[in-house]
């Protein structure tokens, strides 16, 4: 699958709040929305500003989700065509989806600093689901299956500098962990107040609703 390769902290300008792609770095005075907190672009600084649209408006919306996640574009399309179909809320039923994913389960639960690490991880074989080796980031977990750190990736550099990072950080309500043993378990599907509350995902429902 095609993967953004340029400079991820130029996202997070564009967007103009973290998106914390970074990790711990963004969290420090090396943070690019820190110290540029302007688009990039010879038109971010002082240059002219581009109207707002309820369409732009809809579209940067989206284009910060799928870059939070680290997904494309069909694949976004896919989970909302999915989440229309379901009962409940679209925008809900689309950020459940989002935060199912097994790549960002591994990130909230703290063995790694970022889901483009935790992708990683998954990538590379070192993450369990239900004592089953997954390498599909975009594995959809459910309640009830546990996560764990492969048992020879247990020591890797990445993983320890993130569980000792992890241990300030709170975990989701419906998700459990053991930094111990380096394992986790979903013990029920998030909710809505569970999840990022920056999100406006109903103007995303709105954008492809036109």
């Amino acid at each position: 699958m095609a993967r953004y390769i340029n400079a991820v902290c130029k996202l997070c300008r564009r967007e103009g709040e973290k998106l914390f792609i970074k990790g711990s770095k963004c969290n420090t005075e090396k943070c690019a929305v820190e110290k540029k907190p302007y688009p990039p672009g010879e038109r971010g600084r002082g240059g002219a500003r581009t109207r707002e649209t309820d369409y732009l408006i809809q579209l940067r919306e989206k284009q910060k989700v799928k870059r939070i996640y680290g997904i494309l574009e069909k694949q976004f399309k896919n989970y909302f065509k999915r989440a229309l179909k379901m009962k409940g809320i679209t925008g809900t039923n689309l950020l459940v989806f989002l935060e199912t994913r097994l790549d960002n389960i591994v990130y909230l639960l703290g063995f790694a600093e970022s889901r483009p690490q935790a992708r990683q991880l998954v990538n590379h074989g070192h993450i369990l689901v239900n004592e089953k080796k997954m390498k599909v980031p975009s594995y959809q977990v459910k309640a009830g299956q546990e996560i764990e750190i492969v048992k020879k990736s247990k020591k890797i550099q990445a993983v320890a500098q993130s569980i000792a990072q992890s241990s300030e950080t709170e975990i989701p309500r419906w998700l459990q962990v053991d930094h111990k043993e380096l394992k986790g378990k979903v013990i029920s599907l998030p909710e809505r107040e569970d999840i990022d509350q920056s999100i406006k995902e109903q103007i995303i429902v709105e954008l492809y609703s036109r």
